[in-house]
């Protein structure tokens, strides 16, 4: 019989001959990605790839994770909705507003939120909350995984509109995004200043770390609201 053991609100470490990360399935006997699905005594979890999700990597990094079952997660920089799926998974009881700019990506996660009620996909640059305000709510948590150079201004940007004042915000820092010929050190320090001081609202910086061996030159960031 596998072994199960909670790491957060949501999230396990599945032993099955291995260490697998996993989230409780919303949609029993189905998969989204291809990944594997093991039922332990009557629940079914799906694993979650670490090196195909940049959270996933931030759970593996002992990164608090601020996901409750009833929180109202804003996703930029969506994707095709492999993490999204995760997120769905954790906040079952929540809402997901994910937002992507790129319409092929666009179709796969309207045919995911078809079947998972909580996705909410928005077409939308993730630069300009502007155009998507009407459609979201007060936000706990940002998760933003876009491959734009403004990174830092993007998640202040969304957060000034959305995140409620004790809410936090996941970041995942690209630093070929940002410059491609500079140093991945210095970018992400450059990003880290611009979060706690360029911008209104400003942040208070809770966790940073490297995202290897999981994700080169990514950066993983835990904020909140000064």
């Amino acid at each position: 019989m596998p072994e199960v053991k909670k790491l957060s609100d949501g999230i396990f470490e599945v032993v099955k001959d291995k260490k697998q990360l996993a989230t409780k399935n919303l949609e029993p006997g189905k998969t989204v990605y291809g990944e594997k699905l093991i039922p332990v005594e009557g629940i079914e979890y799906r694993t979650w790839d670490p090196r195909r999700s940049k959270l996933g990597a931030m759970v593996l990094k002992k990164f608090n994770i601020p996901l409750k079952e009833d929180s109202k997660v804003l996703y930029l920089g969506a994707a095709s909705g492999t993490t999204v799926s995760h997120v769905s998974d954790i906040v079952s009881e929540g809402e997901v507003y994910a937002v992507e700019f790129a319409p092929r990506s666009m179709r796969d996660l309207i045919g995911l939120a078809s079947r998972r009620k909580n996705i909410h996909p928005i077409l939308a640059d993730a630069g300009k909350p502007d155009s998507y305000s009407h459609l979201v709510e007060p936000i706990d948590v940002i998760f933003q995984d876009v491959a734009q150079p403004n990174q830092a201004e993007i998640a202040a940007r969304n957060a000034v509109r959305f995140l409620k004042k004790d809410g936090y915000l996941l970041l995942s820092i690209k630093a070929r995004s940002i410059d491609t010929a500079a140093n991945p050190k210095e970018v992400f320090k450059e990003e880290i200043r611009k979060l706690e001081q360029a911008f209104e609202p400003r942040f208070e910086i809770l966790n940073a770390k490297d995202l290897k061996p999981y994700h080169e030159d990514h950066l993983g960031v835990l904020a909140k609201l000064r």
